[in-house]
């Protein structure tokens, strides 16, 4: 069959179109990245997941694909970190862009193909907030450099927000330099206790939104294919983004297609500090695996809101058990986990806009019939299709042994005691002895430890 080509819904057009790169040689992809100042919570987690999956779906279709993520290491908050901690920002952001990293990195996150910095992009800000000077949609006053949003005819086009509910949302600072109360910082002044790089208006720093716009611009050029994030970030901030771009380069587009993931509320409320339900990755990865929590930020399509629950990150949990059960009763099974073995359906599903909950469906639909199979060709075909279809969405990727023995999940497991008491249980049982060998079964159910007795003996797994 024809293989259908990868739609996307583009929240610029908000439909569903088929995506074309610009060149299929060089497909581009910039996605935003952390504000490293503090640890990464779930929602920050989301666009992580989902635009790793993107990437692993453009590579499958396109010989080339550039995907960039950046590291915005210069921002207040940033500031008012080292100042209160009494450290250069270098020493915050070092260590949360390198926690971050670490914890997307258990979550199965690929690294970007380029990972740039704001503050190694500076050059670049300046030379595009004089070339927005230069044509009339940019100013300087007092030190600040400011966009002229009135300038830029289709501002408002991305967020279709009227301008009222614009000025309100952005929470826009009322300040006697401005020309327009929508108008945007792109540069403002550093006091001189405050991190600052020489500028033809004075020693400042620059304003978040400028960041963006001149890394695409470094290190991806005029016009990319696809820019995401989250839906937080389409206003202000892809908003700005593209007004500042647009105007610089001679009203070129930023991106050709826009991609934005729904919200992660906690337990069916927003995530809030004042509530006090932000949930961090890095406490998360200390009682669940990183692929339950992939899967669960997997299990609802990327384009909604998604519900976290804790009942929903066990049930992810539950639902890997089935599919390395699958895995681990192929033990014995010679296969090649290749892109023909991924079935149509399950591509299919990724391509029709990362539908992953149509996909993960397909995946388990494999599983159960990897659980039924007797034909030996058809077993190493379902098990090469489970494990290329889960290396697609960056599932599977355990060895189903460890896997069942905790992934690292219960510290104090002790592994050699573990195997030392199901080997005491298979000797009562073989001297009869049923009496001790319910009662090391009670023992091992008392660790957390389930145990199943089948054709290839005693397996056993984590409890959920």
């Amino acid at each position: 069959m024809t293989t259908p080509r990868l739609q996307l819904h583009n929240s610029l057009t908000r439909r569903k179109e088929v995506f074309e790169p610009a060149d299929p040689a060089r497909v581009t992809m910039y996605v935003c990245g952390p504000t490293v100042y503090n640890f990464a919570h779930i929602g920050n987690a989301r666009p992580a997941v989902v635009f790793d999956v993107l990437a692993r779906v453009l590579r499958r279709l396109y010989p080339n694909v550039v995907y960039a993520r950046n590291i915005t290491d210069i921002e207040d908050k940033i500031i008012a970190a080292a100042k209160e901690q009494g450290v250069e920002i270098s020493t915050i952001t070092d260590k949360y862009a390198a926690i971050y990293r670490e914890d997307m990195g258990t979550l199965g996150v690929l690294p970007p193909d380029i990972e740039p910095k704001a503050t190694d992009t500076i050059p670049g800000m300046i030379a595009m907030m004089q070339a927005l000077i230069d044509n009339g949609h940019a100013y300087a006053a007092e030190g600040h450099v400011l966009f002229n949003v009135p300038s830029y005819a289709e501002y408002g086009r991305l967020s279709g927000r009227d301008r009222d509910d614009m000025i309100a949302g952005a929470r826009v600072e009322v300040a006697p330099y401005k020309q327009d109360p929508a108008d945007f910082v792109l540069w403002k002044p550093s006091t001189p206790e405050q991190p600052g790089w020489e500028s033809p208006w004075g020693r400042g720093r620059p304003g978040w939104h400028i960041e963006c716009s001149a890394m695409i611009e470094k290190h991806l050029g005029t016009t990319i294919d696809i820019h995401g994030g989250g839906i937080d970030l389409q206003f202000p901030h892809h908003e700005n983004e593209i007004a500042q771009s647009n105007c610089a380069h001679g009203n070129a587009p930023l991106a050709r297609f826009w991609l934005h993931n729904g919200f992660v509320n906690i337990e069916k409320e927003k995530m809030s500090k004042s509530i006090g339900n932000v949930l961090l990755v890095h406490d998360l990865i200390k009682e669940a695996s990183g692929e339950a929590i992939r899967l669960a930020l997997l299990n609802g399509h990327y384009r909604q809101p998604l519900d976290w629950t804790a009942d929903g990150l066990a049930q992810s949990r539950r639902m890997l058990d089935r599919l390395y059960g699958a895995l681990r009763a192929l033990a014995d099974v010679e296969a090649k986990a290749s892109d023909e073995a991924v079935p149509d359906a399950f591509l299919e599903a990724l391509l029709d806009d990362l539908n992953t909950p149509k996909a993960l469906a397909v995946l388990f639909d494999l599983a159960k019939q990897a659980n039924t199979a007797t034909d030996a060709a058809e077993k190493a075909r379902l098990k090469a299709a489970l494990l290329a279809s889960g290396a697609l969405v960056g599932l599977l990727q355990a060895d189903p042994e460890s896997w069942f023995a905790g992934m690292g999940m219960t510290p104090n497991i002790n592994l050699d005691e573990i195997e030392a008491l199901i080997a005491a249980r298979a000797a009562a049982r073989k001297g009869r002895d049923f009496k001790e060998a319910d009662r090391i079964r009670d023992e091992l159910a008392e660790r957390g430890i389930l145990i199943e007795d089948g054709p290839q003996g005693t397996l056993w797994r984590v409890a959920s």
